[in-house]
C-alpha cells in the first residue's frame, strides 16, 4: 500500500500530480465491455485497500487509516460496514472456507477473520523478529499463502521503534499446515501487489521499489524457481483474469496479456490506485480502489477463484 505522506507512509505527491494529464478515456483493448463507464459505488474514505472477493462475488476492501472493512454487495450494489477495528487491515484474500485472510500492520501480523469479524493471528513473527508490516496476499489452491512484507512506516506504531527487524524487505510463504513459515525470494527491493494463476503453478510478484513485476514457476513445495522479468513496471496491488491476464494498478490500471505485452490502459481521475480485483456474481465487474473512492467497470473477461 502506498498512501500520502500526511498519513505517515510514503509519499508519491509528485508521481500523482504526474499523472493528472491522462486521458480520461477508456483504453478498452480487449477486454472492457462495450460501452462500460467506471462507476464511483463508494467514496468520503481516507485511503481504499484490499479487496477480496468472496464467493457470492461480494468485494470486502479497507479504509486503512480508519481500521474499517467494508462490503461491497454484488447484488445490491451497495457499501455497508463489515467490521470497525480489524488490525488495520491492507492487503486481503478469501480463502476457500471462506475466512478473510489479511494482512494487519497494526502489529505487523497476518491475522484470518471469519464471518461475524472475530480475528484469529496465524503469523506475528519470523524467527523471533516482527515482520516489516505484511501488505499483499494470495492463497495458492493448496491453501498455501504468500505475502510480501515491504517497509511502510505507520503513524499507528506509537511506543516502538519505527525501524524494521528484519534484514530486508521480503516475500514469504505459509504452509497450508500454518506451521511452516519461510522466505521464498530474498532479492527483492520493495514487494508489494502479487497474485497467482488459478492452477497454482505461477505466482507474479511486483517489486514496487524496483519498478518491475515478476512471475515464479511455483513448486509443491511452496519454493518459487525460474523469476524472470515479467514487465518493466511495478504494482500496489494486482489481479488476473480467465485469459492470464495481468492487472497491475498505480498509473490508474494497466493490463498486461501472459507474454507481458500491454494490451489495456484504464486511466483514473484520482492518478492512483492502489487495488483491483474482480467481483460481483458473474465475476465480471473489475472493482478498483483508488485513494478516497471505490469504483465497478463491466469488463468483457472473468475474474477467477
Amino acid at each position: 500500500m502506498i498512501t500520502l505522506k500526511k498519513y505517515g507512509l510514503t509519499a508519491i505527491i509528485a508521481v500523482i500530480f504526474a499523472f493528472n494529464g491522462l486521458s480520461q478515456e477508456l483504453d478498452r483493448g480487449s477486454v472492457v465491455a462495450k460501452n462500460a463507464e467506471l462507476k464511483k459505488v463508494g467514496e468520503g474514505y481516507t485511503f481504499t485497500e484490499g479487496p477480496a472477493v468472496h464467493r457470492n462475488g461480494d468485494i470486502y476492501f479497507t479504509d486503512q487509516p480508519n481500521d474499517k472493512i467494508f462490503k461491497w454487495s454484488a447484488t445490491r450494489d451497495e457499501v455497508t460496514l463489515f467490521k470497525e477495528g480489524g488490525k488495520r487491515s491492507n492487503g486481503m484474500y478469501f480463502d476457500r472456507k471462506d475466512i478473510l485472510i489479511s494482512c494487519a500492520d497494526e502489529e505487523n501480523q497476518l491475522i484470518a477473520i471469519d464471518d461475524k469479524g472475530e480475528m484469529k493471528i496465524l503469523i506475528e513473527n519470523y524467527k523471533g523478529k516482527k515482520l516489516n508490516g505484511p501488505n499483499d496476499v494470495w492463497i495458492a489452491p493448496n491453501g498455501g499463502m504468500y505475502l510480501t512484507d515491504p517497509l511502510y512506516k505507520r503513524p499507528w506504531w506509537t511506543g516502538r521503534s519505527q525501524e524494521m527487524e528484519q534484514d530486508g524487505e521480503h516475500l514469504y510463504y505459509l504452509a497450508p499446515d500454518k506451521i511452516q513459515f519461510f522466505r521464498v525470494d530474498e532479492k527483492l527491493v520493495k514487494p508489494n501487489g502479487l497474485v497467482g494463476t488459478p492452477d497454482g503453478k505461477k505466482l507474479y510478484v511486483a517489486d514496487i521499489g524496483d519498478k518491475k513485476t515478476y512471475v515464479y514457476d511455483i513448486e509443491e513445495d511452496g519454493y518459487l524457481k525460474n523469476r524472470k522479468v515479467f514487465c518493466e513496471m511495478g504494482s500496489d496491488g494486482m489481479t488476473i483474469d480467465n485469459k492470464g491476464n495481468v492487472y497491475i494498478t498505480g498509473k490508474g490500471v494497466t493490463v498486461f496479456n501472459p507474454k507481458g505485452e500491454q494490451i489495456a490502459h484504464i486511466p483514473m481521475k484520482e492518478g492512483w490506485t492502489s487495488n483491483v480485483v474482480f467481483g460481483g456474481t458473474e465475476r465480471k465487474t473489475l472493482f478498483i480502489t483508488a485513494m478516497d473512492a471505490v469504483y465497478t467497470l463491466e469488463m468483457k473477461v472473468r475474474g477467477v477463484w
